[in-house]
């Protein structure tokens, strides 16, 4: 069986954590392939959007933690075992186009630091959230540190990540950690159907957005130096181009955003 499920259809991929009996824990061969679907996905220029999600009614449980106590590790291997984490984590961080989670069941622990890794989490009623790492008394990875503080602040990452407590799909959209919740049956649809939708943005534009609020909060005049180099770029863009011809001819615009029903 794939560790991770695999497809590109009309410029968006998508990713499944196929290890369902195990709630698609992170055991090597699952990092292994998500590492080198994150690397293929970094060089192909023919994705647009690309969907994480994880199979049989789960997101994903978190580390596999008879994988770290049969480890067996000191603190130099854990160090290199992180780095080889990040080798992959920051081209999915920092992906110049978008990433939709699509979450069903539990993101527990380095599940729930994946899904904080996409620019929108959609997420089924059943959903539940949970930065575990205290319990067993490591400290949130998978750039969760940088990632949640973000989202929701600093006092409410310390209460989430010191209390280790759960959170329901709607109290993580309440602070803002999910976008939209989807019944569970038109979860990944949906996921699909907003990816789908960047198929027709401008990649520039979509590209300098993304580079323009990771380098946020930013001094005033440093993000309007970025405003006018950005703008510049785009103003002289194909994409921009095409657009405006539609908009004069009175044609839609091919970037649309798509409309669904909300909870």
């Amino acid at each position: 069986m794939d560790a991770v499920l695999f497809e590109v259809t009309d410029g968006v991929a998508t990713l499944t954590m196929n290890r369902p009996a195990r709630k698609n824990a992170l055991d090597a061969e699952l990092r292994a392939e998500l590492a080198q679907r994150v690397h293929e996905i970094e060089r192909d220029r023919s994705v647009r959007a690309v969907v994480l999600t994880g199979s049989g009614g789960a997101f994903c449980a978190g580390g596999d933690l008879r994988g770290i106590q049969a480890a067996a590790l000191d603190n130099d291997g854990w160090r290199q075992r992180m780095k080889d984490v990040h080798a992959w984590l920051l081209p999915l961080l920092t992906l110049d186009r978008p990433l939709i989670a699509a979450v069903d069941g539990p993101a527990f622990g380095a599940g729930f630091s994946l899904a904080l890794a996409a620019d929108f989490v959609v997420a089924s009623p059943r959903a539940r959230f949970c930065l575990s790492f205290m319990r067993i008394g490591v400290v949130p990875d998978f750039g969760a540190l940088y990632t949640l503080p973000r989202i929701v602040g600093v006092q409410r990452a310390k209460e989430l990540m010191l209390s280790a407590r759960e959170l329901s799909a709607l109290e993580a959209k309440a602070l803002g950690i999910v976008l939209e919740l989807v019944p569970p049956d038109d979860l990944l649809r949906r996921a699909q159907a907003l990816a789908a939708s960047f198929v027709q943005a401008s990649p520039l534009a979509v590209s300098l957005v993304k580079r323009a609020l990771a380098a946020a909060p930013a001094d005033l005049q440093t993000m309007l130096e970025f405003e006018a180099d950005a703008q510049a770029l785009c103003f002289g863009s194909a994409p921009h181009k095409a657009a405006v011809a539609r908009f004069l001819d009175k044609q839609p615009a091919l970037f649309q955003w798509p409309t669904g029903d909300q909870e």
